[in-house]
């Protein structure tokens, strides 16, 4: 038995689930400061094109770790236990390849309507999940597999 107080996030992460309520406030501040005060993104064909771009990659980024979790028989859902610690695929560059893709999105909502506020509501996400999500799992994570979680942190990047 150890003397080492266990991390509160041992069991799992969160109680619910909190990263998909983030993105979605994320989008609504996006879509809410285009609302309520508009600054257009120059080059709008560029702004548009990139926003494009940046929606696909985020859209296939998330579909591609999500499958790559289920393969892999560990959870998706963010409030359940991790029963595998997965270090293939976008999670060999990437430890939140989901997160990540999620504010590709965001982002790219500001390319396409050519909105400031989308970009801002982009970075909102970031801190807000790093906050609220990314280091309660990686507590999680670093309770459940210790020296193999340690090993993988210090060779793969949190966002990019």
């Amino acid at each position: 038995m150890t003397d080492a107080p266990q991390s509160p996030y041992a069991e799992r992460p969160n109680r619910f689930p909190l990263p998909p309520l983030i993105f979605l406030a994320s989008l609504a501040l996006g879509y809410g400061l285009n609302a309520l005060a508009p600054v257009a993104l120059p080059l709008p064909t560029l702004a548009k094109a990139l926003g494009a771009l940046a929606l696909g990659a985020g859209l296939a980024l998330i579909l591609w770790a999500s499958s790559t979790l289920a393969r892999a028989g560990t959870a998706v859902l963010p409030h359940h236990a991790a029963r595998r610690l997965v270090t293939t695929g976008p999670f060999a560059w990437s430890r939140n390849p989901i997160y990540l893709g999620e504010a590709l999105i965001i982002a790219g909502f500001g390319g396409v309507e050519g909105a400031l506020g989308y970009l801002v509501a982009a970075a909102v996400f970031v801190m807000a999940m790093t906050h609220f999500a990314v280091v309660r799992e990686e507590a999680h994570l670093a309770a459940g597999f210790g020296p193999d979680w340690e090993a993988y942190a210090g060779r793969v990047r949190r966002w990019v």
